[in-house]
């Protein structure tokens, strides 16, 4: 399975301010290119912080909610929550048919990809704002050596990265 790590960023590093902080900085064509390429994959992975701060499901979609206690939750049609590990929520997707997903937060859940090594692609959207201090892209710190694909700008002063991690 294909897992692209789908993420807008500060040009400081920072995916959010905090971990509620909603994601409402990041302006209508990052929404836009992000709605394609989750909708094209056809699953969402995300924490529960995530998906609190969002606070529904994505339509068109199978959102999976990684958390250590699924039972607090309800699962619906396109709504899914697990504690599986990585390995075995991208088994359990792969068992169901699918053979792409995003990878769509947070730090914490982008990590725990990381470190597995269960990510084959970054879109990265660097936005030209600065925090300070908030949420860095991963919890821990990684190692890992990137291929750049190609980049663009999304609209003046904003780029678009695409990465292969080797």
């Amino acid at each position: 399975m294909k897992v692209t790590l789908i993420m807008a960023m500060t040009v400081d590093g920072k995916i959010a301010r905090h971990n509620t902080h909603y994601p409402d900085w990041t302006g209508k064509a990052d929404k836009r290119m992000f709605k394609e390429l989750t909708t094209d994959s056809g699953v969402v992975i995300m924490g529960s912080r995530t998906y609190s701060t969002i606070g529904k499901p994505l339509p068109n979609r199978l959102n999976v909610v990684m958390t250590r206690h699924p039972e607090r939750f309800s699962s619906g049609s396109n709504l899914m929550f697990t504690s599986f590990s990585p390995k075995e929520l991208l088994s359990h997707l792969s068992s169901m048919g699918y053979t792409k997903a995003s990878l769509t937060g947070g730090a914490t859940i982008n990590a725990l990809f990381a470190r597995d090594r269960l990510i084959d692609e970054m879109v990265l959207t660097v936005l030209p704002t600065v925090f300070g201090e908030g949420v860095s892209l991963f919890a821990e710190p990684m190692d890992a050596i990137l291929e750049l694909v190609a980049y663009r700008e999304l609209e003046p002063g904003v780029m678009v990265m695409h990465y292969r991690f080797t």
